[in-house]
């Protein structure tokens, strides 16, 4: 966990959701390119990444999924190895071999990315039982969406977390669409925390985009599983502006839902709040802008400067 990792100043917080935003940006403009390999990015769902993982602690461990990179940015990650990584060169975090849906950082305390959905449900369990076995003190922050609610596996991992008393911050990143399918297709309540009730888990829903809110609510629930040592979900009640992967037109997404989505941008109220605040001014915020455009364009120049993984990498790294 980096030291930048650690601020949960505003300004802080308000330059890594921009950092993630360009830097997913930039991963699609490259790809339109045809320099770039299609990706899922989670535009627009930047204070729930920051928000909750600004409020751990260096010694909790995340598993997160195919969105996955306002996570790793959030706890530290260097820009310039993620994109490597998705680019496929030995520099990335997994030598090239993960791509963008895969990506684990030990260093970080990242144990993995799923993309299969739910994926990440089904192994929390094992590391958090694992963390309380061994006293550890960290807790297991677990990242999934709304539609890996719906999967057979999320109930049984919050199950047997509650039954085991294990230390897991179950965070739910509802952004209303689950793939293709939007949610109401799917599920008969506005709210997955409601799920968490009958398995006699804590339970609270957050204005997802809404950063400091975001930090409260996880701060809040992180203290009562490390007091408790028991389990708790947070739903983070957002959007994703993107589609479901790159490229994608979202023809499917009615125009006025996403019209009026977008006038709840996180970045966008995180701003305007500490404009008003006297917390930013517009040349604080346009040196803030500079340094994460600048960031970005180090990370690509030093990701196509990077090269492929050599042969003999093949079969490095594999558990047989």
């Amino acid at each position: 966990m980096s030291d930048i990792a650690k601020d949960t100043s505003p300004a802080s917080m308000l330059e890594c959701m921009m950092l993630i935003r360009a830097y997913e940006e930039k991963v699609a403009e490259m790809h339109a390119a045809g320099n770039m390999a299609g990706t899922c990015t989670a535009v627009g769902q930047e204070a729930s990444a920051v928000g909750v993982v600004r409020a751990l602690r260096a010694n909790d461990r995340i598993l997160t999924n195919h969105r996955s990179v306002g996570h790793l940015l959030a706890r530290g990650a260097d820009p310039g190895r993620m994109m490597a990584e998705v680019m496929g060169r030995s520099t990335g975090y997994c030598k090239g071999k993960s791509g963008s849906l895969h990506i684990s950082v030990k260093e970080l305390g990242v144990v993995l990315t799923s993309t299969i959905v739910g994926g990440e449900l089904s192994l929390a369990t094992g590391v958090a039982l694992s963390t309380k076995m061994l006293k550890a003190d960290g807790i297991v922050a677990c990242f999934f969406g709304d539609g890996a609610a719906c999967e057979g596996i999320f109930h049984e991992s919050l199950n047997l977390a509650s039954v085991w008393d294990l230390p897991i911050l179950y965070v739910c990143e509802n952004n209303q669409w689950q793939a293709f399918v939007h949610r109401k297709e799917t599920m008969n309540v506005d709210h997955v925390s409601t799920w968490a009730n009958s398995y006699g888990m804590a339970s609270r829903t957050v204005d997802g985009n809404d950063v400091d809110a975001v930090y409260a609510a996880a701060t809040e629930a992180i203290a009562t599983i490390r007091a408790t040592g028991k389990p708790f979900l947070l739903e983070t009640y957002t959007y994703r502006l993107r589609g479901h992967v790159e490229p994608d037109d979202q023809s499917y997404v009615d125009p006025k839902e996403l019209e009026a989505w977008r006038a709840k941008d996180p970045i966008a109220k995180s701003t305007a709040r500490l404009l008003a605040g006297g917390a930013l001014t517009t040349d604080s915020l346009a040196a803030m802008e500079e340094r994460v455009a600048a960031a970005v364009e180090r990370a690509v120049s030093f990701a196509v400067d990077s090269p492929f993984p050599a042969l003999s990498e093949l079969t490095t790294d594999v558990y047989a």
